[in-house]
């Protein structure tokens, strides 16, 4: 199957999926445990994504100024910044560290 034909399928799937959640009874999603789990799973899912964005390159684990923008910006978001606070702590962490001669 070509790349096109993979991303047609996931795309199927997706809706598929999305779809299904339409057909579930009410009474399934009155369980107090779904609204838990939903928020659960998406913040893992998006802390998965931040850390294997900011420690990766290719198929290799690199450690470098990237870093310091994270930990810049959960010290920001610590102190309850707004979010276009967050982002520019992160940034300007990112770009000091790589005037430092981090990688």
């Amino acid at each position: 199957m070509t790349m096109w034909g993979w991303v047609l399928f996931a795309c199927a799937a997706a809706y598929a999926l999305k779809l299904s959640g339409y057909l579930l009874p009410r009474s399934v999603l009155d369980q107090p445990f779904v609204p838990s789990l939903a928020g659960a799973l998406t913040v893992g899912l998006l802390s998965s994504l931040v850390v294997s964005n900011t420690v990766s390159k290719g198929q290799a684990v690199v450690l470098d100024s990237r870093l310091f923008g994270l930990a810049a910006a959960a010290l920001a978001l610590k102190v309850k910044a707004p979010y276009i606070v967050v982002v520019l702590v992160g940034g300007l962490a990112t770009a000091a560290g790589r005037w430092a001669g981090l990688p």
